[in-house]
């Protein structure tokens, strides 16, 4: 399939033949949920951690009386039936969140997301994407040409100028074409990848 590309200035420049195997493949939404949950759940960093019964800070005096009162009796605050007692059965910090997500399925997720992004419009080619010096403003003078509020710039490398230049923008994200992962092509509004990017894209998933 022959994919639309556009310069800098947003007019429009000679096509890219791209594959169908990535840019015209069938939506399968399951899959692709599968794949996002899967990312955020390796994300998570599984520190938390609760208290149990004995490693809360609390009095080992009887709150009351076994007999006479009509309340059930009681032998330490520290119960967890009590407010501020510890926890039955508490979160630890080795708790494993991460999914595995087989090659093919991950491969197949994110073909379907690019797809995806081609059919909706959301997917933007230009044919290259560099700035002079590390400036914000003059990055964001080349996304406003672009037409763009927020956005994901993907590219084969990240030199050091496009790097500082955009890391101050709220709504804007760039990377690597390698960096690209399934939460973030779904969560901004659109993608703008290069020419280099999506070679490389081909290479590495198709």
């Amino acid at each position: 399939m022959e994919l639309k590309v556009i310069n800098i200035q947003g007019q429009a420049v000679e096509g890219l033949n791209a594959s169908d195997t990535l840019f015209g493949r069938e939506y399968n939404e399951s899959l692709v949920h599968q794949l996002v949950t899967a990312f955020l759940a390796n994300a998570r960093s599984g520190n938390r951690a609760q208290l149990t019964r004995a490693e809360v800070k609390h009095s080992t005096k009887k709150p009351f009386r076994q007999k006479g009162t009509g309340r059930a009796r009681a032998g330490m605050t520290s119960s967890p039936v009590w407010r501020g007692g510890g926890r039955a059965f508490p979160n630890s910090p080795e708790e494993n969140f991460s999914q595995k997500v087989n090659r093919k399925m991950y491969r197949a997720g994110m073909a379907a997301i690019l797809s995806q992004l081609v059919r909706e419009e959301r997917l933007v080619i230009v044919d290259s994407l560099a700035v002079e010096s590390p400036k914000t403003k003059e990055f964001a003078a080349k996304v406003k040409s672009l037409g763009l509020e927020q956005a994901l710039f993907i590219t084969k490398e990240l030199d050091e100028n496009l790097y500082l230049s955009s890391r101050n923008l709220p709504n804007v994200l760039v990377i690597e074409a390698q960096q690209a992962d399934p939460y973030s092509l779904v969560r901004f509004k659109k993608v703008v990848m290069t020419r280099d990017a999506v070679q490389q894209f081909e290479e590495q998933w198709a």
